[in-house]
């Protein structure tokens, strides 16, 4: 490997990268957060035939991330191997995320086939321009004190998106006719996926990458794979990775249906201009860009990993308490969930810049640096934790007897209570215990990054 000098990052760039998770995040969110109830409350499809399509997609979504990172890795411009892809796909990507939710006016065939083609045609072009993304931050630097700090600009532009989707989407659909009204949907996605163009082309204008691979490294598909499926630290992380993925899945999918049919919070006003639901949806992100703050000082006291079981620990139990917790105690429920959030805040910033130690750990260790197809990889165990996760939603709604806009039997609101519960609480403490076999810590990890900078000297 060779790079450019690792001088520090200034902030103008890690802001410029950490919006790119802002524009993602202003189409994505939606989708996780919406979508379901979208497909089921507002385009009247059925709940298990929504399952089976959200399943179907997320599939297809996970296998194209390899294919996509081996795709990255070869790619080789004047603007480098990973940032090029913003420029090419921010336009194609704001464009289908608003036709996914365009909602035409057809027979309920024509419907679930217009739901099939979009949302599969939406995940395509996320995974094209997610997983170069993804990848540029072991390109960006090579400093991992750095790569943690850009990890934190990073998740601080999703969790804004969430913030400001919380905040304006509700409002935005009661303005236009409601949350249960097509039109009202098409207006709102067409804002948001117009700023997430904007955004991603800003991110492509503001970042550079600086590490790359020498001209004579050739690189093989078959064995940067073997390559990877030797790599320790990545298989436990892959792990934890399908579990999480499995839980945020699940729990992005219930919540709406939790909030509309178990909490029963109306459009009505409660709190500076904005009814409960809004009120949920942008606290919660608040509060996890608050627990960001927390993660250099765990990191520090604890090292990543044990910093990173200790808050997925206290998430789990604090996602199960909401089955014991009255919905309609709004005050008890809006506290928990920021609890639950503020501790989740450093999780995602952690487990990503522990993904480009392990980028590290594999180039050290086998004299390869496979940066984009060990991040697609990851997206893609991510990704189909989130087709399991979001196609229990659909399939167990089913099984529950969910009824769309309707008030919901006994049995099918404690099927909502316990998908919003229990069942993510349970796959959250799978997922801390699988964090124990991590095996790098976080002085291995600086010892690393020198021999690796030593030999890139050399070379």
């Amino acid at each position: 490997m060779t790079s450019q000098p690792s001088n520090k990052l200034s902030v103008k760039e890690k802001i410029g990268y950490g919006l790119g998770d802002t524009a993602s995040n202003f189409v994505f969110h939606i989708v996780n957060a919406f979508l379901i109830t979208y497909f089921t409350d507002v385009m009247g499809l059925d709940p298990l035939a929504v399952g089976t399509l959200y399943l179907v997609a997320r599939i297809w979504d996970a296998i194209s991330d390899p294919l996509m990172g081996g795709l990255a890795d070869r790619t080789e411009t004047r603007f480098g191997r990973y940032r090029p892809y913003l420029l090419w796909i921010a336009i194609p990507y704001g464009l289908i995320g608003y036709l996914t939710f365009l909602g035409p006016d057809l027979d309920p065939t024509g419907k679930l086939i217009f739901a099939y083609v979009t949302y599969i045609a939406l995940m395509t072009v996320y995974t094209a321009i997610n997983v170069p993304y993804s990848a540029m931050m072991g390109t960006i630097t090579s400093d991992p004190e750095e790569r943690t700090s850009l990890s934190k600009f990073r998740f601080a532009g999703a969790f804004s998106a969430q913030v400001i989707i919380g905040l304006a989407l509700f409002p935005m659909l009661y303005k236009f006719g409601g949350r249960d009204n097509p039109d009202a949907w098409r207006v709102a996605m067409g804002v948001f996926a117009a700023m997430a163009t904007i955004l991603f082309l800003y991110t492509f204008a503001t970042t550079r990458e600086r590490i790359t691979p020498p001209k004579e490294e050739r690189s093989h598909f078959g064995k940067d794979v073997v390559f990877l499926a030797q790599n320790r630290p990545l298989v436990v992380m892959l792990v934890v990775a399908f579990i999480t993925l499995t839980f945020s899945g699940l729990r992005w999918g219930i919540t709406y249906p939790y909030l509309k049919y178990i909490a029963n919070y109306s459009s009505d006003t409660y709190m500076l201009g904005l009814d409960r639901i809004s009120i949920f949806y942008s606290t919660a992100p608040i509060a996890l860009l608050i627990g960001i703050l927390m993660t250099q000082p765990l990191k520090k006291r604890f090292g990543k990993r044990n910093a990173l079981i200790g808050m997925t620990m206290l998430n789990a139990f604090s996602v199960i308490a909401f089955y014991f917790v009255p919905a309609s105690n709004f005050e008890a429920i809006f506290w928990l969930n920021i609890f639950s959030a503020f501790v989740a805040g450093p999780m995602p910033v952690l487990v990503w810049a522990i993904y480009t130690d392990v980028v590290d750990y594999g180039e050290w260790k086998f004299g390869r640096r496979i940066t984009a197809l060990t991040f697609s990889i990851a997206m893609f165990v991510q990704k189909v934790g989130l087709a399991v996760g979001g196609s229990m939603v659909g399939i167990l709604l089913a099984y529950y007897g969910y009824v769309a806009n309707e008030v919901q039997s006994e049995t099918s609101a404690n099927g909502i209570l316990l998908m919003f519960s229990v069942f993510p609480g349970v796959l959250t403490i799978l997922s801390g215990i699988a964090l124990f076999w991590y095996p790098l810590t976080d002085k291995q990890v600086d010892e690393i990054a020198k021999e690796l900078e030593a030999r890139r000297k050399e070379s």
